[in-house]
């Protein structure tokens, strides 16, 4: 079984290149699911709305997880209760609406489990990541609640990413990192079998700031006029990593980058 993880889908470029290539690279590459982190993929570049998420499922997305812009569009509070296919962190202070973990079932009867996690450094208060993710291994058990185990941790630093992927190992397929829109040199196989990148990078224009226009950052950085961040509009790159899964342990046989788009090349 083969699964694509994208990192976060970024404004109209990140949309737009999605939308209008995802179907055909799931054919070329026979991928079988498909994972997408959309919390920047309204034209804002922060947040998403339930046209968003309409169109991702239409062009073969099956999971969207988020972070800490979950909340940005306002109408995504209502609609995430009613979507199961869309997730937030599963460590936001509860009560929160919508769910950070899920299990779904793929046409060749796999069970898929998705965790969405947020980190606790530099980022918005949530629940310490390290106990609920303990909590989680101590209920959920890889081959028996599920075949597949794919983990979104959506944070800001390297070591804390490094460190869960660690927790992790042996007992998830993938651990990826997203939030930093950077995709990092590292997707490698665990001791125990786990999948691992430290950020998957982002969908969107490279010729940015990380995604923004990169005059108004810049314009920022040095204090001169600017105005709020907003997205850049060139041509998007796809950005994410790539997994065969193997069904008889739950494990990576195999991971490696998955780069699709003229502005960055898969090493």
């Amino acid at each position: 079984m083969k699964i694509l993880f994208l990192g976060d889908v970024v404004g109209i470029s990140g949309c737009s290149k999605l939308t209008n290539n995802l179907l055909d690279q799931i054919r070329i590459n026979k991928i079988d699911f498909v994972i997408v982190n959309g919390e920047n993929a309204d034209k804002t570049g922060v947040g998403l709305t339930k046209e968003i998420c309409n169109d991702f499922f239409n062009c073969g997305v099956d999971v969207i997880t988020t972070g800490n812009h979950v909340w940005d569009q306002k109408d995504i509070m209502k609609y995430i209760d009613e979507e199961n296919r869309l997730l937030r962190p599963h460590n936001l202070f509860e009560p929160a609406p919508g769910k950070g973990f899920q299990i779904y079932t793929t046409q060749k009867d796999i069970k898929v489990g998705v965790l969405n996690l947020m980190g606790n450094i530099f980022m918005k208060k949530c629940d310490d990541v390290f106990e609920t993710s303990k909590k989680f291994l101590d209920k959920y058990k890889l081959k028996k609640d599920y075949d597949i185990l794919i983990v979104d941790f959506h944070g800001e630093l390297t070591s804390e990413k490094n460190a869960l992927g660690h927790f992790f190992d042996g007992n998830a397929t993938l651990v990826v990192g997203t939030h930093t829109h950077i995709p990092t040199n590292d997707a490698r196989v665990l001791n125990k079998g786990t999948g691992y990148q430290t950020d998957a990078g982002m969908c969107g224009d490279y010729d940015s700031v990380i995604g923004m226009n990169k005059e108004n950052s810049l314009n920022r950085f040095m204090k001169k006029d600017s105005i709020k961040h907003f997205p850049a509009i060139g041509e998007g790159t796809l950005s994410g990593v790539m997994v065969d899964c193997n069904l008889e342990t739950g494990l990576a046989d195999n991971i490696k980058s998955y780069i699709f788009g003229s502005q960055l090349n898969n090493t």
